[in-house]
């Protein structure tokens, strides 16, 4: 496995071996000993899956308290995926990364608590799987708007479809500050 680093600390991008030939492929998508020695110091505890259609935009999503850890991949279609940093004392606060997640280049991307986190899909349809450090817990979820002009990051696609709760997210700069990260 091929473990890259991101202008924002603590995302790391990676890239896993596969194992193919005409009959198709393997790919070993997670092995506790080997995420470790790679520098993945993560414990999961739970798994998610997301089908999503073209032009359906999720995000950006985090939860404070009880942050979460998320480890991405896209099983079937792509997807523009993108973190914010909104770690307050971080030098990079308010920046974002955002790379190309797909079945075809089997990338994963895993982002640490302290960023929101969101993706675009690109393709017809897309499967998102993403295991998290932490459970899901509705009461501490906060989302920043995908369009704030502070962040300014650069979707590949206009006028994504949202859900109502997304469209309704405030600006990073309207986030109480108690729930972004210290």
């Amino acid at each position: 496995m091929k473990v890259l680093t991101c202008d924002i600390a603590g995302l790391l991008i990676l890239e896993p071996k596969v194992f193919g030939d005409a009959r198709g492929f393997f790919l070993e998508t997670y092995n506790e000993r080997r995420y470790r020695e790679a520098g993945l110091d993560a414990t999961f505890v739970q798994d998610n899956l997301s089908f999503s259609r073209r032009g359906i935009l999720r995000g950006l999503h985090f939860q404070n308290p009880n942050p979460q850890g998320k480890l991405l991949q896209v099983l079937q279609g792509e997807v523009f995926d993108v973190a914010v940093d909104v770690r307050r004392s971080s030098p990079t606060f308010g920046r974002w990364h955002g790379l190309m997640l797909s079945a075809e280049n089997k990338l994963q991307f895993y982002i640490p608590p302290g960023f929101a986190h969101g993706f675009l899909v690109t393709s017809d349809t897309a499967l998102f799987h993403y295991k998290c450090t932490e459970l899901y817990s509705p009461k501490d979820e906060m989302a920043i708007r995908w369009d704030d002009p502070a962040i300014g990051i650069e979707w590949p696609m206009k006028d994504p479809l949202l859900s109502e709760r997304d469209s309704k997210a405030l600006r990073l700069s309207d986030a109480p500050s108690e729930r972004l990260f210290a």
